[in-house]
């Protein structure tokens, strides 16, 4: 039986892993922080699991808990632990990248710091992003070099730099994980995906930054969790996995059409063209051999399938869906 944390259990990868993990006939308990209260089953598809009550919540902020959630770790001692904390969103970081800076590099480096002290864990996973990569130019590997383009991705960059020397004079158990575009059920509602589909649903109109050109490597939720346990299982202590489709990148545009095609909607009736963000990288498309080698991973929910699930969720909850913001709300 195993014992597991998840700080940002609220996030949409970290909500996806618990249930990943709650499917698990071993795993034993499962301490879930976050920083805002824990969100309704419209999020959070634990909630309705048979073993839900594995699921020990505990409200805590990095930036100004850390003290609690290290007292509960050492009190618990799980077996393993998976950040997916972070100030994430790349438009919005332009405007406040204190923030950003902030949570995933200061506060990240201390929790870390304090993780160093505890021996009882086995393996530790952080979430870091391609997007430290900046564009992606072929499909690079895990030793290219970073050359982030905003402050989100140049906040995630310091987060990881900042955990070599923990790794190098501490031995560290920590992988880290750099997944392409994550999406599935349950995603933040103004993510590209579900937002085409609740914009179609509701007769207005999609703006693509850009046209939609940006090439993005859609991979499904369950496929990122299960490459998340296999790196923290038996992943070496200090190497990067990249967990990316194996049928390539696809542009924004092309996955509007798909939602389109599933919906019975007119594409150039929908959609309309937008400016480009600040700092947009024209392609995320990074090679994930290593993870399928080393690893024993793979990506089995093909693209169409899985866009075709998250449209069937939005049109089986919209009510629900249409109750909550639908833009991106920032908390510093």
């Amino acid at each position: 039986m195993s014992r597991y944390a998840v700080i940002g259990s609220n996030s949409f990868t970290g909500a996806c892993f618990i249930e990943y993990l709650l499917n698990l006939p071993a795993t034993e308990k499962i301490l879930a922080f976050s920083r805002s209260l824990e969100k309704t089953e419209l999020f959070l598809p634990y909630l309705s699991h048979p073993a839900a009550h594995k699921v020990t919540f505990i409200q805590a902020d990095l930036n100004h808990d850390l003290g609690r959630v290290m007292g509960v770790l050492r009190d618990v001692q799980p077996e393993y632990l998976a950040t997916f904390a972070a100030q994430s969103e790349v438009g919005p970081s332009w405007e406040n990248p204190q923030h950003w800076y902030q949570t995933n590099v200061v506060s990240m480096h201390a929790l870390y710091f304090g993780l160093k002290d505890l021996g009882f864990l086995k393996g530790i996973i952080h979430t870091s992003s391609p997007e430290v990569y900046g564009t992606c130019e072929g499909y690079i590997k895990e030793d290219a070099p970073m050359n982030p383009s905003t402050p989100y991705a140049a906040s995630k960059a310091g987060g990881d730099l900042a955990l070599l020397p923990l790794i190098k004079n501490f031995n560290l158990p920590v992988r880290l994980i750099r997944a392409t575009n994550i999406y599935g059920k349950h995603q933040q509602l103004f993510k590209i995906i579900p937002r085409a589909a609740i914009y179609i649903l509701q007769g207005k109109t999609i703006e693509l930054h850009g046209g939609g050109l940006a090439v993005k490597s859609y991979i499904h939720s369950h496929d990122v969790s299960h490459g998340t346990y296999l790196a923290m299982t038996r992943g070496r202590a200090g190497e990067i996995y990249h967990l990316s489709p194996a049928d390539g990148g696809i542009s924004v545009r092309e996955v509007v059409e798909v939602i389109c095609r599933s919906l019975g909607a007119d594409f150039n009736k929908v959609t309309k063209v937008g400016p480009e963000r600040l700092g947009q990288d024209k392609a995320y498309t990074i090679d994930s051999t290593k993870a399928r080698s080393q690893l024993g991973w793979t990506d089995d929910i093909s693209r169409e399938t899985g866009i075709t699930e998250v449209v069937g969720w939005v049109k089986g909850n919209l009510e629900s869906i249409l109750e909550q913001p639908l833009n991106y709300v920032h908390k510093e």
